[in-house]
């Protein structure tokens, strides 16, 4: 989508802090972070929100939590513990729409959030 920040992330028309990539999914560091980790993983394809999953991207969402878990090891994260979200909406937070993946992680995280 032309006018979706995350497809110009991946079209290289805005940069990123990128800390990994695969032929489903990328990931980058937030420019807002909340906590000393907290990454952003994307599909390659643009899925507004979670409503917007189809059958045949099962595989891609999948990826994203496969992803967290590589890039959760290796921000030394995985052991002590961290969180994987999606939000949904704007009255969830969702203020880009293309599904991402947040990965916080490298302090105490409180629930229930927000």
């Amino acid at each position: 989508m032309s006018d979706c920040l995350f497809c110009k992330i991946l079209d290289g028309e805005i940069p990123a802090d990128i800390v990994f990539e695969s032929d489903t999914a990328i990931a980058f560091r937030d420019i807002n972070p909340q906590a000393s980790t907290h990454v952003l993983i994307i599909p390659r394809k643009h899925i507004a929100t979670l409503n917007d999953i189809e059958a045949d991207d099962e595989g891609i969402v999948g990826s994203l939590y496969s992803a967290a878990r590589v890039i959760a090891a290796a921000e030394g994260i995985a052991d002590e513990g961290y969180r994987a979200v999606m939000n949904c909406n704007a009255a969830a937070g969702q203020t880009v729409f293309h599904i991402h993946l947040h990965l916080l992680g490298g302090r105490a995280l409180s629930w229930p959030p927000g």
